[in-house]
């Protein structure tokens, strides 16, 4: 007999997941309005909240370089905070929720270390089978998972914790299933802050204090070689070092 895939078992239905910073999640019925108000505990706000379906397969992103899979039918319901995700999965308590998103059959992603090592993987490799989780990104004691984004361009941006900013072609960086990576940007001090792709010929965008998207047309001086150590970052630049 053909083996049947758990999703092709669910209804399909609409979902708004809904994860918090101390990392209680919930799949409110419905696609829900994204600016619209939720409840959280005393001290709690709003983290990742993103449209799903209940077929969805949740992808989320640790520190610890680990990858864990949850679906979107096995979400708590979102009548009140929802549930620890740590309930779900076996993520560490030391280990910081890095990134929550939806598995896409066929898309990469680039991942990324503190280090400023990273790589791009296919978003088909990470699906976890088990709630111990699949490690993906390797790193030496002191690093920690730092970046996890889908990737859509032909170049990668780099901006390290000493804001400057380095493009180079995301050709250069390998793909692979696990590993440590390549060295993406050169640090004196301090480490990777954010990493992302864009298309070149469009620029480079990012959002800033309230909340617009600015693009840079022109990031020449920015662009080198891999794993060298870039430029000042533009002005207008977010003080938190992120492209979003």
């Amino acid at each position: 007999m053909e083996e049947v895939p758990l999703e092709a078992m669910i209804e399909r239905e609409p979902i708004t997941v809904v994860c918090s910073k101390m990392g209680w999640i919930r799949a409110m019925k419905g696609h829900v309005a994204l600016d619209s108000e939720m409840k959280f505990k005393d001290g709690d706000e709003a983290r990742f909240i993103f449209h799903a379906e209940t077929t969805d397969k949740i992808l989320i992103f640790g520190s610890n370089g680990r990858f864990y899979t949850v679906m979107g039918a096995n979400l708590p319901g979102g009548r009140g905070m929802g549930e620890p995700l740590r309930l779900m999965v076996d993520l560490p308590n030391e280990a910081e929720i890095m990134e929550i998103l939806i598995h896409k059959p066929g898309e990469k992603l680039l991942v990324a270390s503190s280090a400023g090592d990273g790589f791009v993987v296919p978003m088909d490799e990470v699906v976890a089978q088990t709630r111990a989780g699949k490690v993906v990104l390797n790193m030496r004691d002191d690093a920690r998972a730092k970046v996890c984004r889908i990737v859509r361009g032909d170049h990668v941006a780099v901006v390290g914790d000493n804001r400057k900013v380095l493009v180079f072609p995301l050709a250069d960086l390998p793909e692979m299933a696990r590993g440590k990576g390549n060295r993406l940007q050169k640090y004196k001090d301090g480490g990777l802050s954010d990493a992302t792709t864009f298309v070149l010929a469009d620029g480079l965008s990012w959002k800033d204090p309230a909340g617009r998207t600015r693009v840079e047309p022109d990031v020449s001086e920015c662009l080198a070689a891999r794993a060298t150590a870039g430029r000042m970052a533009p002005r207008g630049f977010p003080r938190d070092n992120r492209f979003n």
